[in-house]
């Protein structure tokens, strides 16, 4: 190997003319300071961490060092973190980072995140790794020794997009990788543009429909390194299960992806606790919903199906929503009875699931997220509660980064309850709070896992309550009981259920299960249909097994 030396003409020219001229040169005091700061800084070995023994407040578990040390020292600062949900990935990337810049090897560094985890990146990396990570605000920092925080969005627009594509990074760090498996896709070609030295991606699931997934991946990391997708195609298949029924395949990711499971960290986890409130309409309630059925199965056009959603989860989510489609449609058959029906809600009384919620937080002093699916529901959770002497504040998708950060810090150091809608509860993370309301019950399961991997992770000292609420002789109660019930969701952690269902071709729960309550003659035999779509998808997960995906510690 040729190496190239090239000398510093300048320094060697002024230190002769010093020489010459008898100095001026520095004191010995501050000469004995550069030395012994060199000495304090410099690597010795590269055998090894550095980072923890400067990192004295932080207990990094066995794994976490593992999986540092084996990027750094295996994988040349190139590979795929894809521990299971909770495990403390950003805690790896962190340390892999922080090693990197103490060994001098990275200065200007760039991390792409969803836009709703900028600000959380960015504390944690400052907070824990003692790591000056800057977030990007609208004056571009793009051409500095940085270490800059971004989502992707914002780094592939112009005018960012060509000024980031010009630098050349000491390192890059992408999470929620799997969002980059479509080779097609702007996201996926901007970050294959970018110049970079080390670069670490982040994902739970780097493996979710098909094999190219981990081929799309890994070309970010080490181009070529699977040859091109042609011969990868031809030599491995297209089929997912082959990389784990493929030993040179397996033998090939091992050497650039790290993958932990949770019952392989010999972490001691807190338990979920599941309860299962089923809950009865009051009499004007459970009128009114028949009442919704009867006019919505009647209507051209329309589907039963949000309108009574909505309706098991507030008045006010279902009142808006039908106030809506009236003001947007003039020609509906039984506007009538629409008419009729917004009157008859508006004399509702306060609606049973809130009051189930009063009466199980309204005697402690616990904290409780509280999730549900409509923001009409959120503004009357928050009223409710109020009116019962119960602090709480909001969480959605639709708050700025600084808002979403004020609401959470209000919800740990003030308020009692914290209600969040699906978007909003997307990324934050809440180990301060062990008891979780499902007020309204996503249809997809994999949504709900990510709810509950708000509280229950890395951290989490305490034992986790979950409350799942239902409404009886509702579709809800259907589709707790066939459904999450049979396949256990609650119980278990689930880390493969995506690839289940991407074997099983479902690619997105909440349609089929619309699909059979549209295409249902009745209920009866809307039941049949969801319990077959449970039986299924349980029959999947008991024969599934991630064993070889797993093994990724194996010495090759």
């Amino acid at each position: 190997m040729n190496i190239e030396l090239n000398r510093d003409y300048d320094f060697i020219d002024q230190l002769e003319t010093k020489l010459d001229h008898d100095g001026p040169f520095s004191t010995w005091d501050i000469f004995k300071m550069s030395y012994q700061s060199s000495l304090a800084t410099v690597t010795k070995d590269f055998k090894g961490l550095t980072a923890p023994k400067r990192l004295p407040q932080m207990n990094f578990l066995n794994h976490q060092l593992e999986c540092a040390q084996q990027v750094v020292e295996e994988m040349n600062g190139r590979g795929i973190l894809a521990d299971e949900v909770g495990l403390g990935k950003t805690i790896e990337a962190g340390l892999i980072l922080k090693e990197y810049m103490i060994r001098g090897l990275v200065k200007k560094a760039l991390i792409l995140v969803p836009a709703s985890l900028v600000n959380q990146w960015a504390n944690e990396l400052s907070q824990k790794f003692y790591i000056p990570a800057i977030s990007q605000r609208k004056r571009p920092v793009w051409d500095q020794n940085n270490i800059v925080i971004t989502s992707i969005d914002t780094a592939k627009r112009q005018p960012h997009r060509d000024i980031i594509l010009e630098q050349e990074y000491d390192f890059v760090l992408i999470d929620e990788a799997h969002k980059l498996k479509n080779h097609k896709t702007k996201n996926y070609e901007f970050v294959r543009k970018l110049k970079k030295k080390y670069c670490l991606l982040l994902t739970a699931t780097p493996v979710q429909n098909k094999l190219s997934d981990i081929f799309n991946l890994v070309s970010i990391l080490k181009p070529g390194y699977l040859g091109n997708y042609e011969e990868f195609t031809k030599q491995f298949g297209r089929d997912r299960k082959n990389l784990f029924n493929d030993a040179h395949l397996k033998q090939l990711i091992q050497k650039v992806m790290v993958r932990n499971r949770r019952e392989d960290t010999g972490i001691d986890w807190t338990k979920r606790k599941v309860e299962t409130i089923y809950i009865d309409f009051s009499e004007k309630e459970q009128e009114a919903y028949n009442e919704l059925k009867r006019i919505t199965s009647e209507a051209a056009n329309f589907s039963s199906i949000t309108y009574t959603r909505e309706l098991c989860s507030s008045r006010e989510a279902c009142y808006l929503s039908l106030k809506k489609m009236l003001n947007q449609d003039k020609g509906i058959a039984n506007r009538t009875d629409f008419e009729n029906f917004l009157n008859l809600i508006e004399e509702m009384p306060h609606h049973a699931k809130a009051e189930k919620v009063i009466e199980l937080i309204e005697d402690t002093d616990e904290k409780f997220i509280i999730f549900t699916e409509y923001r009409a529901t959120q503004f009357y959770l928050q009223l409710y509660l109020q009116q019962h002497g119960i602090s709480s504040v909001p969480f959605r998708g639709g708050f700025k980064r600084g808002k979403k950060d004020w609401m959470r810090q209000l919800f740990q150091n003030k308020a009692q309850v914290l209600i969040a809608t699906e978007a909003g509860g997307e990324g934050i993370n809440l180990q301060f709070c062990n008891n979780m309301i499902n007020y309204d019950l996503p249809w997809n399961p994999m949504r709900l896992e990510q709810r509950i991997g708000r509280i229950h992770r890395f951290g989490q000292e305490h034992d986790v309550n979950i409350y799942n609420f239902a409404i009886k002789n509702t579709m809800e109660e259907h589709v707790l009981k066939l459904l999450y019930e049979k396949i256990q969701l609650f119980e278990r952690v689930v880390g493969n259920l995506d690839a289940i269902l991407a074997e099983l071709e479902i690619g997105d729960v909440e349609e089929e299960i619309q699909s059979i309550f549209q295409e249902s003659a009745t209920e009866g035999e809307a039941k049949i249909k969801l319990e077959n779509l449970s039986s299924v998808i349980s029959y999947a997960q008991n024969n599934y097994s991630e064993e070889d995906f797993n093994d990724t510690r194996e010495s090759s």
